[in-house]
């Protein structure tokens, strides 16, 4: 009985194993300014990542007169598809969107006007996408600053910038709500990214206050995706300049990758109950010249074909 047992044990290790090896991590980012468009990278422990295709880009940017594909946002849909949003420009009022079924063919390039509506509008940076399960749709968020609109944090912001979150929802992609007004706690906000923690949501942005300098990444939490969000946590960085988190669940920690960007490198911090946090940024490895990026999980054949 004792040697049956062992064995059981054993062959549901090798399940486990050949489970987690079906698995492979990608890491979508931009290099430079975004002008080559989208890079990808990929990893099968969540720490040593390499460039797939030798660092080549997948897909030109075509949008805007800046032609630019920045801080890009990949999931996989409910729909099975891969759907992208991106930083079109610096100062547009719009986002770009692509879809595919494989990461390598890529649907038409869509520029969505999400702030076309308001003439003060200086910018649309850093989109990220949400799917909700309970409206079936697909939450899509960026960061806007509306000349005249807030004024705390209009004079502790960069210069003519206070951004705040707003939101748009859609179910195909080709129909848009209304824009409405997302995070606002007083205080210029970027790069926020939402990820469900049980029957919750938890939420890491960024405060991109410049005067005092704070420009660290901070959590907040929510019982719903669209409101009553809570006021942000303590800084979860250290004394460096930080942007574009995304997050991922490797064991029993959640892990945050940002770009530490005036150090031209990555950095990680991870938490078990996303309170205590610790600086994991020496564990880490990533391609040289990585920008703002979003991780997210394809299957190994999915990877393989991505390689022929």
């Amino acid at each position: 009985m004792r040697k049956t047992g062992i064995f059981i044990v054993y062959y549901l290790l090798l399940g486990c194993i050949s489970q987690a090896q079906d698995s492979v991590y990608l890491f979508s980012y931009f290099k430079g300014n975004g002008e080559d468009g989208l890079h990808l990278a990929s990893g099968t422990d969540g720490y040593t990542w390499k460039p797939v295709k030798n660092d080549a880009s997948f897909l030109k940017p075509l949008l805007s007169k800046d032609k630019l594909m920045r801080d890009p946002c990949i999931i996989r849909g409910a729909d099975g598809l891969f759907h992208m949003v991106w930083t079109v420009s610096w100062n547009e009022k719009g986002i770009g969107y692509a879809s595919s079924k494989n990461l390598v063919d890529w649907s038409e390039q869509q520029y969505i006007p999400v702030m076309a509506h308001e003439d003060s509008a200086l910018n649309c940076w850093a989109p990220e996408i949400t799917y909700d399960k309970k409206s079936k749709s697909y939450f899509i968020y960026w960061a806007t600053t509306i000349v005249g609109r807030f004024e705390a944090g209009s004079k502790n912001g960069d210069g003519k910038y206070n951004h705040r979150m707003y939101y748009v929802t859609t179910k195909d992609f080709k129909q848009y709500s209304k824009t409405r007004l997302f995070y606002n706690k007083d205080f210029s906000v970027i790069d926020a990214t939402i990820f469900p923690v049980g029957k919750k949501y938890a939420m890491i942005l960024k405060d991109e206050t410049r005067t005092p300098p704070q420009k660290n990444l901070r959590v907040a939490f929510s019982k719903k995706m669209f409101k009553g969000w809570s006021a942000t946590s303590a800084p979860i960085t250290g004394d460096y300049w930080a942007e574009g988190p995304t997050v991922v669940k490797l064991g029993d920690e959640w892990v945050v990758y940002f770009d530490k960007y005036r150090d031209k490198k990555y950095g990680a911090v991870a938490s078990v109950d996303l309170k205590t946090w610790k600086d994991i940024s020496d564990k880490i490895s990533f391609p040289a010249g990585t920008r703002h990026g979003t991780v997210f999980k394809v299957s190994k054949e999915e990877y393989e074909a991505m390689q022929q």
